[in-house]
């Protein structure tokens, strides 16, 4: 193709491309605004090989490779930006959404601490207790999966030799799938999270309660302390998140049921957004981890303790600073 051909073909194109560059550098757009950007950056690439390629003029050349190079720039200064969103997320927004929605947190931290606690302390005095919540065969499984002589804590026999990348799958998949099954049913008027909460508080007290009442719990409570500040306060805010939605159907206000329910669900989904993350967490950790038998207990402990005094100090106290993640 000749030259000038080649030019009256994309120089609207090119024309385009730096009139988006022009006002992506003065700051007038925004990534948002540039969502076909990254395809207009390729294609000027593109052109610019062809151009090299066909021998067309230097002239030529040099303007597409211009255009190329002010592209770059702005490419992966744009990615840069959302990653430092992402970490403004993680260290200011995601804290700022769960103390902004504390009612709903401190409702579902209730309702799973109390069916922890109670449950715990029923099955402790009458250990038959444990069978109201668990099949004879999961019990069975769960002591087998503590006994002091395991290579690694927390897995059954048939998975004890996995790697641990494949059971930090496991854990992520397991985890997560509880975490929006407990968010989700809070569609049903917030019934479902009060079960799930409920349920997953009952059934985590009797496994505490049946293995420290038979001599497991010095494998038990290292396993669970060191990624449980992460896991467990993750089901609570999802838990939340689905209370949310459920008091938007209920209590609307002065919008319709539909209109506050989006608006429940922009903050509902930002709360899942750090669930999600916390999950990941505590998968690697409990893969990682916490199924290694050769820290002595109170190393764990000693771990555990800090995990959990992290997570309180980025919940409470992160992102109170306006300005800190600006």
């Amino acid at each position: 193709m000749k030259q000038n051909l080649f030019e009256a073909r994309h120089q609207a194109q090119w024309q385009g491309f730096a009139e988006h560059l022009q006002a992506l550098e003065k700051g007038t757009r925004d990534a948002a605004a540039g969502e076909g950007f990254g395809h207009e950056y390729r294609r000027i690439c593109q052109h610019l090989a062809l151009a090299r390629e066909r021998g067309y003029s230097r002239h030529l050349v040099e303007s597409l490779q211009q255009l190329a190079m002010r592209g770059h720039q702005q490419f992966y200064r744009h990615h840069n930006q959302s990653a430092s969103g992402l970490l403004g997320f993680v260290v200011a927004g995601f804290p700022r959404r769960v103390r902004s929605e504390w009612r709903f947190v401190a409702l579902a931290g209730l309702l799973f601490i109390a069916g922890l606690l109670g449950m715990g302390l029923l099955v402790y005095c009458v250990p038959e207790l444990v069978y109201s919540v668990m099949s004879v065969e999961q019990v069975t499984d769960m002591q087998a999966m503590y006994k002091p002589d395991v290579s690694r804590l927390g897995r059954l026999a048939e998975r004890a030799s996995s790697e641990d990348w494949m059971m930090f799958g496991y854990y992520i998949m397991n985890n997560i799938g509880i975490a929006f099954q407990t968010f989700a049913s809070g569609l049903l008027l917030g019934l479902g999270s009060l079960f799930f909460l409920l349920y997953n508080g009952l059934l985590i007290g009797a496994v505490a309660a049946h293995l420290t009442d038979i001599g497991s719990g010095q494998t038990f409570w290292p396993f669970v302390i060191g990624h449980g500040a992460f896991e467990l306060t993750a089901i609570v805010l999802a838990g939340a998140a689905g209370l949310k939605l459920g008091w938007a159907l209920l209590a609307p206000g002065r919008l319709s049921r539909g209109a506050a329910l989006r608006v429940a669900a922009g903050h509902s989904v930002q709360l899942m957004g750090g669930v999600i993350l916390m999950l990941l967490v505590a998968a690697f950790i409990e893969a990682y981890w916490s199924s290694m038998t050769w820290p002595a207990p109170w190393i764990k402990y000693l771990a555990g303790g800090l995990s959990w005094t992290l997570v309180a100090a980025w919940l409470l106290l992160s992102g109170r600073d306006r300005h800190a993640t600006q």
